[in-house]
């Protein structure tokens, strides 16, 4: 069950991607179809994956075709995926350096998530962290990262205007520390084998 402050979360995280959004204007190439940021691994919490599986339990009860169809993907995803798994493919819990493999790990490895005939997906409401902030650029401490596809031919000043304001960190930190107490997991996994707990 979902820690009931994730709905709030939910809520300061969407409200801030669409400001970023507003911000970045047509510089920013996000749309219907574009699947860029769905193909690959990437860690997700235990909050993510706790919100994953609820929003495939209501994808059951109102499309159970769809969330069979996400269920074989990404029974066939953690069957692909398996050998070169960088944690434990017993519980799907990354090991601590596990991202450091992700430069050459599953990147051409869709998200079970995603139906590649519409370009959509199927968990849209119920997405990662990651998922809902991809786009406006982000601030680590690498520096300012942007997707490949977006803010091309930008200048630094155009990039920096539209740049994401995170400043939910904390909460999220709390609301996952509650997921984990729930889950009886902590450590990130991946959507696959989140989606088969």
């Amino acid at each position: 069950m979902l820690p009931e402050a994730d709905s709030q979360l939910i809520q300061i995280v969407d409200a801030a991607t669409a400001d970023a959004a507003r911000r970045a204007g047509s510089w920013l190439k996000c749309r219907k179809g574009c699947t860029q940021c769905c193909v690959g691994v990437f860690a997700i919490t235990q909050l993510d994956a706790l919100r994953l599986r609820q929003g495939l339990a209501v994808l059951e009860l109102a499309d159970p075709v769809r969330a069979a169809a996400v269920r074989q993907r990404a029974q066939q995803s953690v069957s692909r995926l398996t050998p070169d798994f960088p944690g434990d493919p017993a519980t799907g819990l990354l090991d601590d350096s596990a991202e450091e493999s992700f430069d050459t790990f599953a990147n051409e490895e869709a998200c079970p998530a995603l139906d590649l005939s519409t370009g959509t997906c199927d968990l849209y409401t119920a997405r990662p962290m990651t998922c809902r902030i991809f786009g406006p650029p982000i601030r680590s401490q690498d520096g300012i990262g942007v997707c490949e596809l977006c803010f091309q031919g930008a200048t630094e000043q155009e990039i920096l205007a539209a740049e994401l304001n995170m400043d939910w960190s904390g909460i999220e930190e709390s609301v996952n520390a509650e997921a984990e107490r729930v889950s009886g997991q902590a450590g990130t996994t991946i959507v696959a084998f989140a989606l088969l707990r």
